[in-house]
């Protein structure tokens, strides 16, 4: 009950001020309507967010598949390698990936030197900053999550498929690729969650030219503090969200994405 109470009263405080900053009523709501700024922030939350469930998911499937193929030695090094970066902060990562992507960075620098290009490529301070930087920051949680439900699958089942005269590749879609489904969605909801509310690499990536949700509502608060659209924005956000979540227990089996006990 003390838990339920810690988490809902601040929830509940962020709604009513949505609801009576600058005055009462449904202003702030309008502008989901009305607002340029607030229309431009939500479509390129949900574009970065898609991009990145969507290249998140394939790499991270090519990762964990070859994880489980692997010997049981070599997915304990391989999950060592995915795990590693959860013990480096992440603005850390974020400013690396700066050092990395500037225009003089390392990078640009190799691909000069070696007379791929001539003038060094954009690649920070813009969408596509964030999107790198996003990938590999929700890279390992598609791998796990996918990983996770895949040692759940009987190898075997691919051995007979093949011994029945299937391919490799016939193996793969019709057996394989079935099995791991709620290892996808699960991925693909868990990833698109976290990445329409990050902050620290699109802010940092993005150099106030890619604003999100989340960068959007700080700068509201922070700088310009207006406490209505700012907390109208995260309601809106944590609805959504909560929708999201909801419909993820509607339609997805979670014993079946971490496999049979």
């Amino acid at each position: 009950m003390l838990l339920l109470g810690l988490y809902v009263l601040p929830l509940f405080g962020v709604v009513l001020i949505s609801v009576t900053e600058p005055r009462p009523g449904l202003g702030n709501y309008e502008l989901l309507l009305t607002s340029a700024s607030v229309q431009r922030a939500l479509w390129t939350t949900g574009r970065i967010a898609v991009l990145t469930t969507l290249i998140t998911l394939i790499l991270g499937y090519i990762v964990a598949y070859a994880m489980r193929m692997a010997s049981e030695g070599a997915q304990r090094w391989m999950l060592f390698c995915v795990l590693f970066p959860f013990w480096i902060s992440v603005l850390v990562r974020s400013f690396a990936w700066i050092t990395l992507l500037r225009s003089e960075g390392v990078l640009n620098t190799a691909l000069r030197g070696t007379g791929l290009i001539e003038e060094p490529l954009m690649l920070v301070r813009n969408e596509t900053g964030v999107l790198i930087g996003m990938v590999h920051a929700m890279l390992p949680y598609a791998i796990l999550t996918l990983y996770a439900n895949m040692r759940g699958i009987d190898l075997r089942l691919m051995t007979a498929a093949r011994g029945l005269g299937a391919g490799p590749v016939a193996a793969f879609l019709r057996v394989f690729l079935p099995m791991t489904r709620p290892g996808i969605l699960g991925a693909t909801v868990l990833v698109f969650i976290i990445s329409l509310g990050f902050y620290v690499t699109p802010a940092i990536l993005g150099g106030g030219r890619t604003l999100m949700i989340a960068e959007y509502v700080a700068l509201q608060i922070n700088e310009t503090l207006r406490w209505g659209l700012g907390t109208m924005l995260a309601t809106t956000l944590g609805i959504s969200v909560m929708g999201i979540m909801w419909l993820m227990s509607r339609v997805l089996d979670v014993k079946r994405l971490f496999g049979p006990a």
